[in-house]
């Protein structure tokens, strides 16, 4: 019989144990998640990004905004004063990956969309000092020239679709269409006033 000492004294052993232990943790905090509907299902009125919208959330990834800013109001008080309502997870459910996070340099933008007009969003975007004096933001100046390659926005919406994104074949079929030659400023700002404006009480 293998005694508690001998698995003290045993390093291999001891990691083992303590990989088997995690393991099992893990199963039982996270299996059950992919069987309550809230976790798994959208909330009322969510719709997939419309291609513009995903392409300025892959600029939105692409410049490591997240690394900044997180879409994540937990539900203390403090947050959903100052952002909104809470994070639900049914608003993610179509985001891959999603960009909840708790480390926060700049505030949180889950309820963004709609608090600032695009001219705002561009100016900031442009010269964050302009219109926030205390930002320690880095310009994006080449977002204002830059343009999109449509021809690369299907094959991301055939992705996302076999992932479980209810994009449609017409949807897939007019995606380069609709984004080729957007100026990434313009796609990232639509990305953006999007952001939260499905549920209500923000």
């Amino acid at each position: 019989m293998l005694k508690h000492e001998n698995v003290e004294k045993n390093v291999g052993l001891m990691a083992i144990f303590i990989a088997i232990a995690i393991s099992f943790g893990g199963l039982v905090e996270i299996v059950p998640l992919f069987f309550v509907k809230n976790t798994t299902e959208p909330v009322a009125g969510l719709e997939p990004y419309t291609p513009v919208q995903l392409e300025g959330r892959d600029i939105y990834i692409r410049e490591g905004c997240y690394n900044c800013h997180t879409q994540m109001i937990r539900p203390l008080r403090a947050e959903v004063e100052r952002y909104g309502a809470y994070t639900q997870a049914g608003e993610t459910v179509y985001d891959f990956t999603f960009q909840w996070g708790s480390k926060r340099t700049g505030p949180d933008l889950a309820r963004v969309g709609g608090r600032y007009s695009d001219e705002w969003h561009k100016a900031h975007l442009y010269d964050p000092r302009s219109v926030v004096p205390e930002s320690n933001m880095p310009a994006f100046p080449w977002l204002f020239e830059d343009t999109i390659d449509g021809s690369k926005t299907p094959a991301k919406l055939k992705a996302l679709r076999t992932l479980g994104v209810p994009y449609t074949d017409e949807d897939i079929a007019t995606a380069a269409e609709q984004t080729d030659g957007v100026k990434e400023i313009d796609a990232l700002v639509e990305y953006l006033q999007h952001l939260g404006t499905v549920v209500t009480g923000r």
